[in-house]
């Protein structure tokens, strides 16, 4: 069995360490981008049991492959199962098609690409939010998400006036885990006496669950929510946008992508950003190119920009603040902080 082996890489250097990793073999003549072996070259995508249009993870992966599409005239589709039932055979279908790289976006779909990858082992497939660990027909990426949250921490922690903040989660799972470690951590390192409220919703894809869950925290007195909940996170944005025109001032910190963009800054204090979106086009970019990382655990952290905070932050996250997170992301980057991985 090939020895397994942990790659941390730079987003903006992802393409060039993992050729250097693998080998010389692959053509880089950029007429062959889009083509292998002379036929188009085909990916596929799973999402978790949440939408493709989730505002949120599963949204961030299909835009990476749409632009691959775009830059490189790539053959991109995507399926939706619905049930747990569907998900093997949703990624046999894209197998069995003979697509060239199949993707599944989430850690709870990790059982199913291990089985199929062993029972296909010609099949190339890649992982996302996973460690699946020596098998060289799947790329795993991994994302130090307890630290991009621990930032988020940091902002809560400053912003809120009533010193109880809220984490809601989708499923208790080691992904979810690192979000609320880092976070708790952040909000601890500005406001040790601070109260903080975790509900973990038990689902990625339930609007009407994380919209109860959000309205409960605020009735308690939390005035801002990080959540790291897919689809079911949508459901906090429309409670405050609720609360909002009715007068009332509550927060939430997004995930994934910069839900300010969705949602409006009216509710959005910042978004803890994960670049699903780029470690998935670099890696399936390099598929093409013949140099498919097989094995491989990529693993981004602050450091890699695999993580951090919107762009957009300093619209309403006051500039004193914002260079306190970024002396925080500096100690985090130095190793003078190591952030928790479980709460």
């Amino acid at each position: 069995m090939k020895k397994f082996t942990v790659k941390t890489i730079g987003l903006s250097l992802l393409a060039t360490t993992l050729l250097a990793a693998c080998g010389n073999g692959g053509s880089s003549d950029s007429s062959e981008s889009g083509t292998t072996a002379g036929k188009e070259f085909k990916v596929g995508m799973v999402t978790d049991l949440g939408s493709v249009n989730d505002k949120s993870f599963n949204q961030s992966a299909w835009e990476g492959l749409q632009k691959l599409q775009a830059d490189f005239g790539y053959d991109v589709k995507y399926l939706e199962p619905q049930s747990d039932a569907e998900v093997e055979p949703s990624l046999l279908q894209f197998v069995n098609s003979g697509t060239d790289l199949t993707w599944a976006t989430a850690a709870t779909l990790a059982d199913a690409v291990t089985n199929i990858a062993k029972n296909n082992p010609d099949a190339k497939l890649g992982i996302v939010d996973a460690d699946i660990e020596g098998i060289d027909n799947i790329v795993s990426i991994s994302f130090k998400e307890n630290e991009g949250a621990f930032l988020a921490g940091i902002v809560a922690a400053s912003m809120s006036e009533t010193d109880k903040i809220g984490f809601i989660g989708g499923m208790e799972i080691p992904v979810i885990q690192r979000f609320q470690a880092g976070f708790e951590a952040g909000v601890r390192e500005i406001n040790p006496d601070a109260q903080i409220v975790v509900n973990y919703a038990g689902v990625f894809n339930r609007v009407d669950i994380g919209k109860s869950a959000a309205s409960t925290m605020y009735n308690d007195g939390v005035d801002v929510i990080f959540h790291a909940a897919g689809g079911t996170g949508n459901g906090i944005f429309n409670e405050a946008q609720e609360r909002f025109k009715a007068g009332e001032k509550v927060w939430v910190i997004g995930v994934d992508k910069d839900q300010s963009l969705e949602f409006g800054n009216d509710v959005t204090l910042t978004s803890m950003i994960k670049n699903v979106d780029n470690a998935v086009y670099e890696i399936s970019k390099q598929a093409a190119d013949g140099e498919f990382p097989g094995g491989q655990v990529v693993r981004l952290g602050l450091a890699e920009n695999g993580v951090g905070l919107a762009d957009t932050s300093d619209i309403n996250v006051p500039k004193e603040v914002l260079d306190v997170v970024e002396s925080y992301k500096e100690k985090i980057i130095s190793g003078e902080i190591t952030v928790p991985e479980q709460p």
